[in-house]
């Protein structure tokens, strides 16, 4: 069954939220061992950008992924 543009954005918008948690979650623990302190706020924002930039790729990559499995 093929899954449609409007599925894949949910998809990949469900698992954008929970890794950017995992994200932020994992920044305030590994970003003092590297000497970096940033505030809960910065560590938001950061994880936001990143957030934002997994979306985009998870959402072209299903697609790209869709459309080779038409061409097979």
């Amino acid at each position: 069954m093929k899954q449609s543009r409007w599925m894949s954005l949910v998809e990949a918008v469900t698992n954008v939220l929970v890794g950017y948690g995992v994200a932020v979650a994992t920044q305030w623990v590994v970003f003092p061992l590297f000497g970096l302190h940033a505030t809960l706020q910065e560590n938001l924002v950061i994880g936001l950008i990143f957030t934002a930039v997994s979306l985009v790729r998870s959402y072209l990559l299903r697609r790209a992924f869709e459309g080779l499995r038409g061409v097979g």
